[in-house]
Protein backbone atom coordinates (compact mmCIF):
# COMPACT_ATOMS: atom_id res chain seq x y z
CA UNK A 1 0.00 0.00 0.00
CA UNK A 2 1.52 3.33 -0.97
CA UNK A 3 -1.10 5.48 0.79
CA UNK A 4 -1.42 10.01 1.71
CA UNK A 5 -0.37 10.05 4.69
CA UNK A 6 -2.67 12.43 7.04
CA UNK A 7 -1.12 13.83 10.25
CA UNK A 8 -2.54 15.15 13.23
CA UNK A 9 -1.43 16.39 16.99
CA UNK A 10 -4.60 14.26 18.01
CA UNK A 11 -8.16 13.73 16.82
CA UNK A 12 -8.92 17.02 15.12
CA UNK A 13 -7.36 15.84 11.83
CA UNK A 14 -10.36 13.70 11.41
CA UNK A 15 -12.66 15.96 10.21
CA UNK A 16 -10.48 16.71 7.55
CA UNK A 17 -9.72 12.54 6.58
CA UNK A 18 -13.43 12.22 7.05
CA UNK A 19 -13.82 15.09 4.21
CA UNK A 20 -10.70 13.40 1.90
CA UNK A 21 -12.55 10.03 1.97
CA UNK A 22 -15.65 11.93 1.12
CA UNK A 23 -14.37 13.56 -2.11
CA UNK A 24 -11.37 11.65 -3.01
CA UNK A 25 -12.38 7.81 -2.18
CA UNK A 26 -10.92 5.81 -4.63
CA UNK A 27 -7.45 6.30 -2.41
CA UNK A 28 -5.67 4.79 0.17
CA UNK A 29 -4.80 6.63 3.78
CA UNK A 30 -2.78 6.33 6.65
CA UNK A 31 -3.75 8.55 9.65
CA UNK A 32 -1.29 9.18 12.69
CA UNK A 33 -2.44 11.37 15.27
CA UNK A 34 0.20 11.74 18.09
CA UNK A 35 -2.51 11.70 20.97
CA UNK A 36 0.04 11.36 24.03
CA UNK A 37 1.58 14.90 23.22
CA UNK A 38 -1.26 16.23 22.59
CA UNK A 39 -2.56 18.97 22.53
CA UNK A 40 0.11 21.21 20.19
CA UNK A 41 -1.48 24.08 20.59
CA UNK A 42 -0.08 25.63 24.04
CA UNK A 43 3.49 23.94 22.94
CA UNK A 44 6.49 26.23 21.67
CA UNK A 45 7.75 26.50 18.19
CA UNK A 46 10.62 23.83 19.23
CA UNK A 47 8.74 21.38 20.53
CA UNK A 48 5.57 21.56 18.23
CA UNK A 49 8.55 21.18 14.98
CA UNK A 50 9.99 18.23 17.29
CA UNK A 51 7.43 16.33 17.33
CA UNK A 52 5.79 17.03 14.16
CA UNK A 53 9.11 16.10 12.10
CA UNK A 54 9.18 12.59 14.21
CA UNK A 55 5.29 11.88 12.66
CA UNK A 56 6.78 12.71 9.44
CA UNK A 57 9.43 10.90 9.69
CA UNK A 58 7.04 7.95 10.86
CA UNK A 59 5.30 8.24 7.58
CA UNK A 60 7.30 8.75 5.44
CA UNK A 61 9.14 5.40 5.82
CA UNK A 62 5.70 3.97 5.42
CA UNK A 63 5.85 5.04 1.92
CA UNK A 64 3.46 7.61 1.86
CA UNK A 65 4.93 10.03 -1.38
CA UNK A 66 2.21 12.16 0.00
CA UNK A 67 1.68 13.86 3.56
CA UNK A 68 -1.13 16.03 4.73
CA UNK A 69 -0.20 17.98 8.05
CA UNK A 70 -4.15 18.31 9.19
CA UNK A 71 -2.91 20.20 12.34
CA UNK A 72 -3.53 23.85 12.26
CA UNK A 73 -0.64 24.32 14.85
CA UNK A 74 1.59 22.12 13.52
CA UNK A 75 1.22 23.62 10.18
CA UNK A 76 1.68 27.02 11.56
CA UNK A 77 4.60 26.23 13.50
CA UNK A 78 6.58 23.37 11.74
CA UNK A 79 5.66 22.97 8.36
CA UNK A 80 7.72 24.89 6.62
CA UNK A 81 10.70 24.66 8.15
CA UNK A 82 10.45 20.92 7.62
CA UNK A 83 9.90 21.60 3.55
CA UNK A 84 12.45 23.64 3.53
CA UNK A 85 15.20 21.96 5.04
CA UNK A 86 14.13 18.55 6.55
CA UNK A 87 12.02 16.80 3.37
CA UNK A 88 15.02 17.37 0.86
CA UNK A 89 17.04 15.14 2.86
CA UNK A 90 14.72 12.30 4.03
CA UNK A 91 12.70 12.34 0.59
CA UNK A 92 13.18 14.69 -2.19
CA UNK A 93 10.01 12.82 -4.04
CA UNK A 94 7.71 13.29 -1.17
CA UNK A 95 5.37 16.25 -0.62
CA UNK A 96 4.47 17.48 2.75
CA UNK A 97 1.02 20.38 2.84
CA UNK A 98 -0.45 21.87 5.19
CA UNK A 99 -4.26 23.26 5.70
CA UNK A 100 -3.63 26.94 6.00
CA UNK A 101 -2.05 27.28 2.69
CA UNK A 102 -5.76 26.00 1.07
CA UNK A 103 -7.51 28.12 3.37
CA UNK A 104 -5.91 31.30 2.95
CA UNK A 105 -5.78 31.17 -1.06
CA UNK A 106 -10.05 30.98 -0.88
CA UNK A 107 -10.66 32.71 1.96
CA UNK A 108 -11.87 36.36 0.27
CA UNK A 109 -14.53 34.14 -1.38
CA UNK A 110 -16.34 33.93 1.25
CA UNK A 111 -16.15 37.54 2.96
CA UNK A 112 -18.52 40.35 1.08
CA UNK A 113 -17.50 42.93 3.44
CA UNK A 114 -13.78 42.27 3.68
CA UNK A 115 -13.89 41.29 7.34
CA UNK A 116 -12.64 37.98 8.26
CA UNK A 117 -12.47 36.77 12.16
CA UNK A 118 -9.89 33.54 12.36
CA UNK A 119 -10.90 31.04 15.84
CA UNK A 120 -7.97 29.56 16.49
CA UNK A 121 -5.31 27.83 19.31
CA UNK A 122 -3.37 30.15 21.34
CA UNK A 123 -0.54 28.96 19.32
CA UNK A 124 -1.86 29.46 16.37
CA UNK A 125 -3.52 32.66 17.05
CA UNK A 126 0.78 33.53 18.23
CA UNK A 127 1.79 32.58 15.32
CA UNK A 128 0.28 34.73 12.73
CA UNK A 129 0.61 32.45 9.50
CA UNK A 130 -3.03 33.29 8.81
CA UNK A 131 -2.64 36.70 9.22
CA UNK A 132 0.23 36.69 6.92
CA UNK A 133 -1.13 34.17 4.41
CA UNK A 134 -4.32 35.91 4.15
CA UNK A 135 -2.65 39.46 3.23
CA UNK A 136 -0.31 37.61 0.34
CA UNK A 137 -3.36 37.01 -1.61
CA UNK A 138 -5.82 39.43 -0.29
CA UNK A 139 -4.41 42.66 0.77
CA UNK A 140 -7.38 44.60 1.30
CA UNK A 141 -9.06 42.49 3.83
CA UNK A 142 -9.39 43.10 7.44
CA UNK A 143 -8.40 39.92 9.93
CA UNK A 144 -9.44 40.09 13.47
CA UNK A 145 -8.10 36.55 15.67
CA UNK A 146 -9.43 35.52 18.47
CA UNK A 147 -7.51 32.43 20.66
CA UNK A 148 -9.66 29.79 22.37
CA UNK A 149 -8.00 27.90 24.68
CA UNK A 150 -10.81 25.95 26.55
CA UNK A 151 -12.42 24.76 22.71
CA UNK A 152 -10.42 21.77 22.08
CA UNK A 153 -10.60 20.26 25.55
CA UNK A 154 -14.62 20.50 25.62
CA UNK A 155 -14.59 19.00 22.37
CA UNK A 156 -12.20 16.32 23.36
CA UNK A 157 -14.27 15.25 26.33
CA UNK A 158 -17.22 15.63 24.73
CA UNK A 159 -18.52 18.07 26.34
CA UNK A 160 -19.30 20.32 23.46
CA UNK A 161 -22.95 19.17 22.99
CA UNK A 162 -23.44 20.35 26.58
CA UNK A 163 -24.50 23.46 28.19
CA UNK A 164 -21.29 23.74 30.23
CA UNK A 165 -19.76 24.55 26.25
CA UNK A 166 -22.15 27.76 25.74
CA UNK A 167 -20.29 29.91 27.91
CA UNK A 168 -17.12 29.51 26.33
CA UNK A 169 -18.71 29.71 22.85
CA UNK A 170 -20.87 33.13 23.75
CA UNK A 171 -17.97 34.37 25.13
CA UNK A 172 -15.25 34.17 22.13
CA UNK A 173 -17.86 35.08 19.94
CA UNK A 174 -18.97 38.08 21.37
CA UNK A 175 -15.26 39.11 22.32
CA UNK A 176 -14.49 39.20 18.42
CA UNK A 177 -17.42 40.27 16.73
CA UNK A 178 -17.23 42.91 19.27
CA UNK A 179 -13.59 44.04 17.93
CA UNK A 180 -15.33 44.41 14.63
CA UNK A 181 -18.41 44.96 13.54
CA UNK A 182 -18.35 44.58 10.19
CA UNK A 183 -17.07 40.78 10.21
CA UNK A 184 -19.10 38.30 7.81
CA UNK A 185 -17.08 35.17 8.11
CA UNK A 186 -15.46 33.45 10.58
CA UNK A 187 -13.16 30.99 10.12
CA UNK A 188 -12.76 27.91 12.19
CA UNK A 189 -8.65 27.42 12.03
CA UNK A 190 -8.69 24.06 14.35
CA UNK A 191 -9.34 20.93 13.21
CA UNK A 192 -11.60 20.41 16.15
CA UNK A 193 -13.85 23.49 15.83
CA UNK A 194 -16.06 21.52 13.83
CA UNK A 195 -17.70 19.95 16.17
CA UNK A 196 -18.62 23.06 18.02
CA UNK A 197 -19.98 24.47 14.70
CA UNK A 198 -23.91 24.11 15.47
CA UNK A 199 -23.62 26.15 19.02
CA UNK A 200 -21.02 28.65 17.21
CA UNK A 201 -24.27 29.13 14.58
CA UNK A 202 -26.60 29.67 17.16
CA UNK A 203 -24.75 32.97 19.16
CA UNK A 204 -23.86 34.47 15.93
CA UNK A 205 -25.93 37.59 14.28
CA UNK A 206 -27.68 37.44 11.05
CA UNK A 207 -25.18 37.52 7.88
CA UNK A 208 -22.20 35.90 9.76
CA UNK A 209 -21.42 32.36 8.22
CA UNK A 210 -19.04 29.82 9.46
CA UNK A 211 -16.58 28.38 7.55
CA UNK A 212 -14.94 24.66 8.45
CA UNK A 213 -11.57 23.49 6.38
CA UNK A 214 -12.23 19.94 5.60
CA UNK A 215 -14.18 20.75 2.39
CA UNK A 216 -11.79 23.40 1.15
CA UNK A 217 -8.80 21.15 1.75
CA UNK A 218 -10.44 17.91 0.08
CA UNK A 219 -10.66 20.18 -3.22
CA UNK A 220 -7.10 21.77 -2.72
CA UNK A 221 -5.81 18.06 -2.97
CA UNK A 222 -8.21 17.02 -5.63
CA UNK A 223 -6.54 20.18 -8.14
CA UNK A 224 -3.16 19.23 -6.44
CA UNK A 225 -3.10 15.72 -7.29
CA UNK A 226 -4.87 16.48 -11.08
CA UNK A 227 -1.39 19.15 -11.40
CA UNK A 228 1.03 16.73 -10.05
CA UNK A 229 0.37 13.37 -11.77
CA UNK A 230 3.94 11.92 -11.10
CA UNK A 231 2.67 12.39 -7.03
CA UNK A 232 -0.90 10.80 -7.83
CA UNK A 233 0.06 7.87 -9.78
CA UNK A 234 2.22 6.62 -7.17
CA UNK A 235 -0.97 6.36 -4.82
CA UNK A 236 -2.39 3.27 -4.45
CA UNK A 237 -6.48 3.22 -5.13
CA UNK A 238 -8.25 0.53 -3.14
CA UNK A 239 -10.46 2.70 -0.68
CA UNK A 240 -8.14 1.61 2.46
CA UNK A 241 -8.16 3.70 5.19
CA UNK A 242 -5.59 2.85 8.62
CA UNK A 243 -5.25 4.45 11.63
CA UNK A 244 -2.47 4.97 14.19
CA UNK A 245 -2.21 6.37 17.63
CA UNK A 246 0.48 6.97 19.83
CA UNK A 247 -1.64 6.72 22.73
CA UNK A 248 -4.49 3.85 23.68
CA UNK A 249 -6.30 2.80 20.93
CA UNK A 250 -8.57 1.59 22.61
CA UNK A 251 -9.12 5.43 23.91
CA UNK A 252 -8.75 6.81 20.04
CA UNK A 253 -11.54 4.42 18.92
CA UNK A 254 -13.60 5.58 21.33
CA UNK A 255 -13.07 9.39 20.87
CA UNK A 256 -12.13 9.11 17.37
CA UNK A 257 -15.79 7.85 15.86
CA UNK A 258 -17.14 11.28 16.94
CA UNK A 259 -14.23 13.02 14.62
CA UNK A 260 -14.79 10.78 12.36
CA UNK A 261 -18.25 10.40 11.34
CA UNK A 262 -18.15 6.50 11.77
CA UNK A 263 -16.28 3.68 13.83
CA UNK A 264 -13.11 3.82 13.92
CA UNK A 265 -10.07 0.55 14.53
CA UNK A 266 -6.80 1.83 15.34
CA UNK A 267 -2.87 1.07 16.06
CA UNK A 268 -0.72 1.84 18.62
CA UNK A 269 2.63 3.80 18.13
CA UNK A 270 5.72 4.11 20.09
CA UNK A 271 7.55 6.72 18.25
Amino acid sequence: MVPIGVFDSGYGGLTVLKELAKGLPQYDYLYLGDNSRAPYGTRSFDTVYRYTLQCIQWLLKQDCPLIIVACNTASAKALRTIQQKDLPHLNPDARVLGVIRPTTEVIGQYTHTNNIGILATTGTVQSQSYKIEIEKFYPDITIEQEACPMWVPLVENGEHVKEGADYFVKKHLDHILSKNKQIDTLLLACTHYPLLKNKIEQYLPEGVQVISQGEIVARSLKDYLNRHPEIEQRITKSSHITFYTTDSAEDFDNHAAVFFGAPVQSKHLEL
